[in-house]
């Protein structure tokens, strides 16, 4: 794997590449393929030993930065459980994780709800108590799942200095974002200080060759030393697999580009990812070792300004995104 970034203004030294746990710490996500991906055996014991398979891969392949959040089902203990199997000691890799939603699914893919989000402090304080109790002194990125203008998170004054406080303790503060107004959420979250210092060290935003409403606001989080973090690269599997996308032509571009580089589509996209100036790492959301493989492949692919121009036909209208990933199916 190509050279090591830092995170922002952080000091944490990762991997270009991460991984993120969301399709590995429960049996249901809108991963497209995802219950394909998983086969029939779904206890917790099957993935447990199916996360650590992918987690061995990544570090294998010098992931060093991995992704959780209280509501991925078992993602933290997981992780957790590898961490100590593997004998990786605090701080020879970066663990990130969220706070704000709840697990609700009871490892059911035909749950009615899957997660509940709350913002509140009372929240703030539980999770983070529960994500240190799994996580122990591996945990340095603690961040917001999901902040939106509307949750109002952000103008809360109690749990921002609730936050303020975790960073000064030593805790790497951050928000993730999502919606349509994800560029608006982050440029209020630049603003938010505390004694002239500002609270929220990385950003972890989507963005992807359909989704690019954020890249602005995530340049103006570069340029002031704040991390970012890029999720949701391949677009919840829809640019992984765009050959099988049916009828849908926009991703012939996509599909054709790859075969003329001899690479994956999703290689590509992952690509594309990496190569944004303003992004310290960009998160695989593998669910098998051989999709992990195959993401890594982006680490040596030269995306070129002809070539990315060519893919840019990909983009839509943040509104239009954000509807369409409202109807995948949890499967």
């Amino acid at each position: 794997m190509r050279s090591e970034r830092t995170l922002g203004a952080t000091g944490l030294t990762i991997s270009p590449l991460g991984l993120g746990l969301a399709a590995l710490g429960r049996p249901g996500y809108i991963n497209v393929g995802h219950g394909r991906d998983l086969g029939p055996d779904r206890d917790r014991a099957t993935m447990e030993r199916g996360a650590h398979a992918v987690l061995d891969a990544a570090y294998d392949a010098g992931i060093r930065y991995f992704d959780a959040a209280r509501s991925y089902g078992l993602a933290e203990a997981f992780l957790a459980s590898w961490l100590v199997k593997r004998g990786v000691s605090p701080g020879s890799a970066v663990v990130g994780s969220k706070w704000g939603y709840t697990y609700t699914a009871g490892w059911r893919v035909d749950a009615e709800t899957h997660e509940v989000k709350d913002h509140s402090l009372a929240v703030f304080r539980r999770q983070l108590s529960e994500s240190r109790d799994l996580l122990g002194a591996h945990l340095a990125v603690y961040q917001i799942h999901s902040a939106t203008i509307d949750s109002g998170v952000l103008d809360d004054g109690a749990v921002v200095d609730a936050l303020a406080t975790a960073r000064a303790t030593g805790l790497h503060v951050g928000l993730s974002v999502s919606g349509p107004r994800q560029a608006e959420t982050i440029r209020r979250a630049l603003e938010v200080r505390r004694d002239g210092v500002r609270v929220f060290e990385t950003v972890q935003a989507t963005w992807n060759l359909m989704e690019r409403g954020a890249e602005e606001a995530l340049v103006a989080a570069s340029d002031a030393g704040v991390g970012v973090i890029v999720k949701e690269a391949l677009a919840n599997g829809r640019l992984a697999r765009p050959q099988s996308a049916g009828d849908d032509h926009r991703f012939a571009v996509l599909h054709d580009l790859a075969t003329e580089l001899g690479v994956g589509a999703d290689s590509l996209a992952l690509a594309c990812a990496l190569s944004r100036p303003w992004a310290s790492v960009a998160l695989s959301g593998a669910t098998t070792t051989s999709q992990l493989a195959s993401n890594v492949r982006a680490t040596e692919i030269d995306v070129s300004d002809e070539a990315f121009q060519r893919l840019s036909a990909l983009r839509v209208d943040s509104e239009r995104y954000w509807r369409e990933r409202s109807e995948l199916v949890w499967n």
